[in-house]
């Protein structure tokens, strides 16, 4: 049975931070820690050994397929840094359109610097995604 390998875990959130090379990533990472944490209300918590996740829900697909995953979360990646949303969302597209200089994937939004982005529009990002998760996975 395949099992994931990013799950929850214990290392200090602060630590990965510190570890990260590039002086402005490290910078917007602490940024994004307290944006997070402050939308969200949830502590931040390491998921597998690089994204730093916030809050939690249980996903059981069609397929039969199911684990847990962040609600929302992020990671200060060496060329990007990783910006996770809800993937299946379709309030995100919109959102997007006033939020900055950005590229997206399934779930992901990517970002050079935070400074790229609108703020405002990153916390409706992350209200909109727990919320999105919230009433789609109920616990």
């Amino acid at each position: 049975m395949y099992e994931l390998k990013t799950k929850e875990n214990d290392r200090s959130v602060i630590e990965f931070i510190e570890s990260v090379d590039h002086p402005q990533k490290r910078e917007d990472a602490y940024r994004l820690l307290d944006i997070f944490t402050e939308t969200t209300g949830y502590e931040a918590k390491m998921w597998g050994p690089s994204i730093i996740g916030f809050g939690s829900y249980h996903y059981k697909y069609a397929s039969g397929h199911e684990g847990d995953a962040p609600l929302v979360g992020f990671s200060p990646r060496k060329a990007k840094i990783s910006l996770y949303f809800a993937p299946d969302d379709p309030e995100r597209e919109k959102l997007l359109q006033g939020f900055g200089k950005h590229t997206t994937g399934k779930g992901c939004v990517y970002i050079n610097k935070l400074a790229d982005v609108n703020v405002d529009v990153l916390k409706d990002l992350i209200r909109q995604s727990v919320e999105f998760l919230r009433r789609t996975y109920p616990q």
